[in-house]
């Protein structure tokens, strides 16, 4: 399974690889949260509920210490840790995605942003690149401008090689760690939306969405037993719109191999108070409600992840 395409045909200063790397040099990146064994072939995955704003990060910004916050998945982590407790490993990001987007492909990166033109190979023409928000961050929140100028581009290419790679290599490793000793491996990659998300004509605010890349990520099995355990819970839940699944979803998801993806995204009004970034009353009971979710996910049997026609992929 590729993770990567494109090895660094940069050659920034060691200078600028040695700062990047130092903002994570006492806080590490990322962490692996798990039990003393793997006990389910479920692996878990917060990629934007990073809380550490390394202080050359945040000097480069044009943004104060809130409001570079708006794109931050706040405590997704936790709201899904206790699946740790039942055997399933948790990879989760201590980066801010404001600072690096792993949830996006390695080189989508938007010309615009940086002093130097960026390598042929990268993908400029997203509709995330256009949005602002590729690998490296343009905005956050609702439009908001991270930096006041152009950034040098051996800063993007140090985050990618010292963050971003590393991230995708350890997620693949857990991955390929938990499809040989299970035969499989389901991922679930956990994320936040804003309470302002509607759905549909009738404007239905969603508790949850559900993510399979349209039925290419994953067994149906999974997406509609997801669907069917919260509903029964008293959410609301859509299923895709307007969020899929991002990058992750898409590439590690491959039912054809036993590799399934599935995106959940919590709104935030249930859990946070999204202005000062504080735990409201409700979150307590939602992460016992998504502990309890969790273990009957994992409960599916393992023939509607295995036994799967080979038009799946």
């Amino acid at each position: 399974m590729a993770v990567l395409q494109h090895d660094a045909v940069l050659h920034p200063g060691s200078f600028k690889l040695k700062t990047a790397a130092e903002d994570f040099s006492v806080v590490p990146p990322f962490e692996i949260r798990s039990g003393a064994e793997q006990r389910v072939p479920f692996l878990f995955n917060s990629p934007h509920s990073g809380r550490h704003y390394p202080e050359r990060f945040l000097a480069m910004a044009r943004l104060d210490r809130n409001a570079i916050r708006r794109s931050e998945d706040c405590y997704v982590e936790e709201l899904f840790g206790g699946a740790v407790a039942l055997g399933a490993p948790m990879l989760a990001a201590n980066f801010p995605r404001a600072y690096l987007d792993v949830n996006r492909e390695p080189w989508e990166l938007d010309p615009r942003m940086f002093a130097e033109p960026v390598p042929s190979f990268c993908n400029i023409r997203s509709a995330r690149v256009a949005g602002g928000l590729g690998t490296v961050p343009k905005l956050v929140g609702e439009g908001l401008d991270i930096y006041p100028g152009r950034l040098p581009l051996s800063e993007a290419v140090a985050r990618i090689e010292t963050v971003y790679k590393p991230y995708h290599e350890m997620l693949k490793r857990l991955l390929t760690r938990t499809h040989a000793r299970f035969g499989y491996a389901v991922l679930i990659d956990c994320h936040s939306m804003p309470a302002s998300i509607r759905v549909g004509d009738n404007g239905v605010r969603p508790d949850f969405i559900i993510g399979d890349r349209f039925g290419i990520s994953a067994t149906a099995a999974l997406t509609e037993t997801a669907i069917g355990l919260l509903t029964g819970m008293g959410y609301a839940v859509a299923h895709n719109k307007p969020y899929a699944g991002g990058f992750i979803t898409e590439h590690y998801g491959r039912p054809a191999r036993h590799l399934h993806a599935l995106q959940i995204e919590v709104n935030r009004g249930l859990y946070m108070n999204e202005r000062t970034f504080q735990k409201s009353a409700g979150f307590d009971a939602l992460a016992d409600d998504l502990t309890r979710f969790s273990a009957e996910l994992m409960s599916i049997p393992d023939h509607h992840f295995i036994d799967l026609p080979l038009a799946a992929e």
